[in-house]
């Protein structure tokens, strides 16, 4: 199996709907290949995502007709499948046959296959039938996911793929109890947002400074005298928004400084503030 079929059925696995044996080749193929795994971790906290957050809305009363009339455009899968074989019957001996001539068992039929020749046949059909099922079910899929589209949960997608600090932005914006303040500094200004009820915090900054190799900005809650580190952040832009890792108290004075990559080192500013805002 290759990585591609190995997508194939994780994202079957995901949603529940592979067969028996689909489900035992995934379980396979996914033990004799451990750098696949982040693969179906992937699907899976999708789909978990999306089942989820999807609201409850009833199915279309076209996408039954879409999805049967996919299938039936679809090739028909072959007959055959893997493991068939003739049902054997006792044979009448040519003699007792009217009509017949007696022909010894060993002379071979012309053109009849041979043994190897119908296990070919049979292998190919029972791949054919494999793709075709996988086939079959990326188009259903297809087209449940357009019949989700056109109900407007796209919209669900982009939420999926919004940068945190971005959505904690817009809960902050939305929550009853939204505050901000706002400061100005060398070059830029710059605006904290936070929500005590939702605990979150959020810094909006244009104008910042360049940054250069191997440093980051560095956020702080300063509390009385006692600055409190709460996450660092970069901009390539001098723009940025930064969701703070720590949650704000009353009355905090909100910092930010110039620190190694991955903050400062003793837990304490290394260099004076860029800015700073008051939240009282």
């Amino acid at each position: 199996m290759n990585e591609q079929e190995f997508r194939e059925l994780s994202a079957g696995h995901a949603l529940g709907a592979l067969s028996p044996d689909d489900e035992r080749a995934f379980a396979a193929a996914r033990a004799g290949n451990p750098e696949w795994s982040q693969i179906a971790d992937h699907d899976a906290e999708t789909a978990a995502a999306l089942g989820a957050q999807l609201p409850a809305v009833a199915p279309p009363a076209m996408l039954r007709d879409q999805i049967l009339g996919a299938i039936a455009q679809a090739p028909q899968a072959p007959p055959a499948s893997r493991g068939t074989r003739a049902t054997v019957r006792p044979s009448t001996p040519d003699a007792a046959r009217p009509h017949a001539t007696a022909r010894p068992d060993s002379t071979p039929v012309p053109g009849a296959p041979d043994e190897d020749d119908r296990e070919e046949a049979l292998d190919a059909a029972y791949t054919r039938r494999r793709k075709w099922q996988r086939g079959m079910f990326a188009l259903v899929a297809s087209v449940a996911v357009l019949s989700m589209i056109a109900l407007g949960t796209s919209s669900l997608i982009q939420a999926l793929s919004t940068p945190a600090e971005v959505t904690a932005l817009q809960q902050i914006e939305s929550a009853p109890d939204a505050s901000q303040a706002s400061t100005t500094f060398a070059g830029g200004v710059a605006t904290v947002h936070w929500s005590e009820a939702l605990g979150k915090t959020v810094l909006v900054a244009e104008g910042l400074p360049k940054l250069e190799e191997g440093r980051e900005f560095e956020l702080w809650f300063v509390r009385g005298e006692t600055p409190l580190p709460a996450g660092t952040f970069s901009s390539r832009t001098g723009t940025g928004v930064a969701l703070f890792g720590e949650q704000m108290q009353p009355g905090d004075l909100v910092a930010v400084t110039i620190e190694d990559a991955g903050g400062s080192p003793t837990g304490l500013p290394t260099t004076d503030p860029i800015l700073a805002i008051e939240t009282a």
